[in-house]
């Protein structure tokens, strides 16, 4: 059973070694994206890193704009080829972005957002904070109680 949009987002978030996560979570959590079919979910690390070596090529030669296929492709490179992985494709117009798991949706091992040939990446909203970062002057008001080492005398 694939995982919510709003799970893999977050998931995606927590994967450090993703470098454009951020900018693919925010793809996969926007409200038009929507899961697309997915005729293969259960895959390989082996099947995986094949495929995406190809589109890699693909890519360069059709002037295809991706996020995160080098951060993909260097995971795979560290994995058994016989270790099983999970897809899970959403989509949203001309974009899609896919992304591999070990089958619990929580350890992200990497994620690709591509838009069609000629097509820019899809430029989204930046989240606003309900509430503004604290300052320092409420921060050390706040944590009174706690050491400043960085305060001046």
């Amino acid at each position: 059973m694939p995982i919510s949009r709003r799970q893999l987002a977050a998931s995606l978030l927590a994967a450090a070694d993703i470098a454009d996560r951020h900018a693919i979570a925010a793809f996969i959590a926007d409200a038009a994206t929507q899961p697309a079919p997915n005729p293969f979910p259960l895959t390989s690390v082996g099947a995986v890193r094949q495929i995406w070596r190809q589109r890699a090529a693909e890519f360069q030669s059709f002037d295809v704009e991706a996020l995160g296929l080098s951060c993909l492709l260097a995971a795979m490179s560290n994995m058994d080829v016989d270790e099983a992985l999970v897809q899970e494709i959403v989509r949203a117009g001309p974009h899609t972005a896919n992304v591999f798991h070990r089958g619990d949706g929580c350890w992200i091992v990497g994620a690709v957002l591509y838009g069609k040939p000629g097509t820019g990446l899809p430029v989204l909203a930046k989240s606003r904070h309900k509430h503004p970062a604290p300052s320092f002057r409420s921060r050390t008001r706040r944590d009174a109680g706690q050491l400043d080492l960085f305060a001046r005398a």
